[in-house]
């Protein structure tokens, strides 16, 4: 088919006279768009510094931060095709019938989601805690919408999906502020047992990180064929625990070495986090 010059000419005018006519919608909508978003980023430092101000608790402020910046984000892109001229009305009931679809094909990510408003609102663990949950030893690095970020001590990021951590069993381990230490010595049948106690409980005393109230613990634990095996539990504030811990371990050996006493060839530490 030729396709004659008028032809041409007609589209080409046709073409330029649409672009007049939507041309303001189209810049009044970019417009809108680059403000909403520049004022978007700007609401939301506002929120943050105002609940910051407040002492609101920091995962809280993250969390509710997040979800207006979302809310503020959808209502912006609705505005956005609204000033195109596009029907809100068919694009919300396509965007219902896509959020069904979306949300059916994406269970696990609502509850995830659900998990973390259910840690945000019961608070089993806050950012700061070092807490067990899903085979993970970790400091809470920070709680996300749909996971929370955990730091392990060998400076390991692990992230883990908030529906399980919420449904699983969580060991909070800074929520008392203190912790103990359970330990096991075990000497020979021929050392005396007040002796190596008395060793002990000194060992503890004298170290300034172990606290006196509650006051530490040494008692004889079992009786086994072999060795006599002495309970030793120090008390320490969490930010200690770890240097109480390994300390315990090295000076009570070191002071039943000095002392005599045979130390039996195993000693058992009943914590896994230092």
């Amino acid at each position: 088919m030729d396709i004659q010059p008028d032809q041409i000419t007609n589209y080409a005018d046709k073409f330029i006279n649409v672009l007049i006519d939507y041309s303001p919608k189209l810049i009044s909508a970019l417009l809108i768009l680059f403000v909403g978003l520049y004022a978007i980023r700007l609401i939301n430092r506002i929120i943050r510094k105002i609940m910051i101000k407040r002492n609101l608790d920091p995962t809280l402020t993250k969390f509710l931060a997040d979800i207006l910046l979302w809310a503020l984000r959808i209502l912006l892109f609705v505005t956005f095709i609204s000033k195109l001229g596009i029907e809100t009305s068919s694009f919300v009931a396509i965007l219902g019938a896509m959020g069904l679809a979306v949300g059916l094909s994406l269970q696990g990510s609502l509850s995830n989601f659900a998990g973390g408003m259910l840690i945000i609102l019961f608070k089993p663990f806050k950012v700061g805690d070092t807490i067990e949950a899903q085979g993970v030893i970790a400091t809470v690095s920070e709680i996300q919408i749909f996971v929370t970020k955990l730091l392990t001590a060998n400076n390991q990021t692990v992230f883990v999906p908030n529906g399980a951590l919420s449904n699983g069993n969580i060991i909070n381990y800074s929520m008392q502020g203190e912790r103990r230490a359970d330990l096991t010595f075990a000497i020979s049948y021929d050392s005396d047992i007040k002796k190596a106690k008395d060793i002990l409980l000194d060992v503890l005393n004298k170290n300034p990180k172990v606290l006196k109230n509650p006051a530490p613990e040494v008692f004889v634990k079992n009786l086994t064929s072999s060795a006599i095996e002495f309970a030793v539990r120090p008390w320490a504030k969490n930010e200690n625990f770890g240097a109480v811990f390994t300390e315990t371990l090295e000076n009570c050996k070191t002071a039943l070495d000095q002392a005599g006493i045979d130390v039996q060839p195993f000693t058992i530490g009943a914590s896994k986090n230092l």
